[in-house]
């Protein structure tokens, strides 16, 4: 293995009109004020919590216990969402986690919280020379026959090599130093022991980063712009002159090593609470406040996030979401009714846990706290027909039925998951499942019908005879709740589908497989409501499919319908395609190698014309925000031939989702954001009917990359 990895002619350029380190920026003193204040008064603009006389209180011991962080088993997170990526690590020695372990703060387990402090500044004031870990790892390298751990790029020319005088952009970047799709071959970035005074914004366009060292050199300012290194899991900036660091390092979630040894630190910023993966937080030789410097050597790391994630000031809250206007309603006529419909996941209290949400103050988490911003939020927009995902039996019938009904005339249909039917009751109070709510001076409630996909699936002949149906759908006690409801005036009637999907990446066919089910039932059940009399109330129970008394025809279609929920499916799923085109090949990638009846032999089709409701718009960015998953999975779906929808709820303030890092938080009780949409009923437009073409869905293949529940 030859010394091309390091490459002194390099490292001579990264201080030579390099970006990263360029004698033109600001000085400390021009960017903040003078050297005499440093830069306070930026970081006062940024919201940093100042305490009384500089301290913090000792936290006592059990408390620190009780919030010490557990491993992430909830679905929630086991992913790459609902929760923490997994980040690429290329082949050698690329990663943190492969430099040999004298060169990184590898602590004991049995080492106390003083000791690791110790250890940790130790090795620090080791590293002071110029590229210590580079040239370390290139030791390794020449020794092991592998790559060198650490790569240093210049986002204006690539890669210099020693061995040739070609210089190239390197891969997993562009010209702009952004990340591309390729993978990057280097992920650590060594900018230690050089004297550097300032650090360009183009380092932190390095968003593939894992790990940036930046000790050991003159830096008296961190920029606030580091928050845009997300992938971060080790960031070094020991033996500075930092006398503040930014509360935008909180955003930096996936740290676990934050070394800052040998500065002039004081205190932190009680942003940095949402560091909740942090491992360790090295601050020797700073000259910390008594009561901060305790609680760190005698509860450690952990204590110290805590403390400060329980204290941080709670932010303003974001300006309302605007309202989307997609047709003026003002020439309405009678019989053209309108009406608005809600979909929310209000995070059952039984995921809502530390363990599963680090990064959110156990105060924001509590049911009572939660519970009155959900029902806030229901009751300020005021919709006529509310549909709940992850309402626990309990929460329903003691809370949302009765403050639904008092303050707003709600009346409502709820239907716990199935494996309800095999708890006793005190359990069962724990399970989650899906309501309808509508308001009773607008909507009369005529039937309602459970979905049960394991049990719906038991009835199928075609299905009972491949084993796939055991072993993958019946592990799935998903549900979706079914009401038939009468516009009061009108007479309109409206099929509202409230659904729950299983959450898994891993059973993409069981998702496509249960919204499926899901079509065929509402075929059944709109043919068999759709010549009811006006009025006429047969039942309000359980409606079984096939058990109604009412004669059908093919009707199919006929009833406006709207299909919500939480689909935990992506807009390249199966599931979204299925929906919105009406077909689904057979061999449809989703599927996968799974049989399922006619399913997998004959393909997939509908008779609705569904439309998402956010497609007259660009669908919203997300509905679901954490900190490893951000995507859209909650839709509204209407049949467009017989509803025209009027307009649309927006998306959260791009400027407070800057400042972020995930919910549930002080404003949002939930990980889902609710959607909105209103409608009016229109005359019924009969569409061509074409065979179902199945054609190419390469295109549109894909499942979500995050659990949830």
């Amino acid at each position: 293995m030859s010394d091309q990895h390091y490459n002194p002619l390099l490292y001579q350029t990264l201080a030579n009109g390099n970006p990263l380190y360029s004698p033109t920026q600001p000085s400390p003193g021009s960017l903040g004020g003078g050297a005499s204040n440093g830069l306070y008064p930026l970081y006062q603009q940024h919201g940093v919590t100042s305490y009384n006389n500089g301290a913090i209180p000792v936290y006592s011991r059990q408390i620190s216990q009780k919030f010490q962080q557990q491993p992430l088993t909830h679905p929630h997170l086991q992913q790459q969402h609902h929760h923490q990526p997994q980040l690429r690590q290329p082949s050698g020695l690329s990663s943190p986690a492969t430099i040999p372990a004298s060169l990184t703060p590898q602590l004991g387990a049995d080492s106390g919280p003083y000791q690791q402090q110790i250890h940790a500044a130790n090795l620090s004031r080791q590293s002071a020379t110029p590229h210590f870990r580079a040239r370390a790892a290139a030791a390794v390298a020449r020794s092991t026959g592998m790559n060198s751990a650490v790569s240093i790029m210049s986002p204006n020319g690539g890669t210099s090599s020693k061995t040739g005088s070609t210089t190239t952009i390197g891969e997993g970047a562009d010209k702009n130093g952004t990340s591309s799709p390729n993978a990057p071959k280097w992920t650590t970035l060594d900018m230690g022991g050089m004297g550097l005074k300032n650090i360009s914004g183009s380092l932190f366009r390095y968003e593939f980063l894992t790990a940036l060292y930046i000790n050991h050199n003159n830096l008296h300012y961190l920029s606030p712009e580091v928050r845009h290194l997300r992938n971060l899991t080790v960031l070094d900036a020991s033996g500075n002159k930092l006398t503040l660091i930014p509360p935008e390092l909180g955003m930096l979630v996936n740290l676990k090593e934050l070394l800052l040894v040998d500065n002039g630190l004081v205190t932190l910023p009680a942003e940095l609470g949402t560091l909740f993966q942090l491992e360790i937080l090295a601050l020797e030789g700073n000259p910390l406040n008594e009561s901060l410097k305790t609680l760190l050597q005698q509860e450690g790391t952990t204590a110290v996030i805590v403390y400060l994630r329980e204290n941080c000031t709670v932010p303003l809250p974001p300006p309302e979401r605007e309202w989307i206007t997609i047709e003026d309603d003002s020439g309405t006529l009678a019989g053209q009714d309108t009406f608005t419909t809600f979909s929310y996941n209000i995070l059952a209290e039984s995921y809502a846990t530390p363990q599963m949400y680090g990064y959110t103050p156990s105060w924001a988490l509590t049911w009572d706290y939660r519970k009155e911003l959900i029902l806030q939020e229901i009751l300020a927009y005021s919709a006529d027909i509310v549909c709940l995902q992850e309402v626990e039996m309990g929460q329903f019938e003691d809370y949302f039925k009765e403050q639904m009904k008092h303050q707003a005339d709600y009346e409502g249909v709820f239907y716990p998951k199935t494996r309800a039917k095999t708890m006793p009751e005190k359990e069962r109070r724990l399970v989650d499942g899906c309501a309808i709510f509508f308001k009773a001076s607008k909507f009369s409630l005529i039937d309602k019908h459970l979905v049960e996909f394991n049990h719906l699936a038991l009835q199928r002949p075609d299905f009972r005879k491949t084993e796939d149906i055991f072993n993958r759908v019946m592990t799935k006690d998903n549900i979706s709740v079914i009401a038939l409801l009468e516009h009061k005036e009108t007479k309109n009637r409206l099929v509202v589908s409230n659904s729950h999907l299983c959450w898994d990446p891993l059973f993409r066919d069981v998702k496509l497989v249960q919204v499926a089910m899901l079509l065929d039932e509402l075929d059944k059940l709109s043919t068999q409501w759709a010549h009811l009399p006006v009025s006429s109330t047969p039942s309000k129970g359980d409606s079984a499919s096939g058990n109604n008394s009412s004669s059908s025809s093919s009707t199919s279609g006929k009833l406006p319908t709207l299909i919500l929920g939480d689909f935990n499916s992506e807009r390249n799923s199966g599931v979204y395609e299925f929906l919105v085109k009406g077909v689904a090949a057979q061999d449809h990638e989703d599927f996968m190698s799974y049989a399922y009846g006619h399913y997998t032999t004959e393909g997939l089709a509908h008779k609705l014309s569904l439309r998402s409701a956010y497609s007259h718009e660009k669908e919203l960015p997300f509905s679901n925000f954490t900190p490893s998953y951000v995507e859209l999975i909650d839709y509204i779906f209407y049949t467009s031939n017989s509803l025209s929808i009027l307009g649309l709820l927006g998306g959260v303030e791009k400027e407070y989702m800057s400042r972020v890092v995930g919910f549930p938080n002080a404003h949002f009780p939930s990980d889902h954001i609710p959607i909105l949409a209103e409608f009016k009923f229109q005359a019924q437009k009969t569409l061509p009917k074409h065979a179902p073409n199945f054609g190419s869905t390469s295109s549109l293949h894909g499942s979500n990359n995050h659990p949830r529940n």
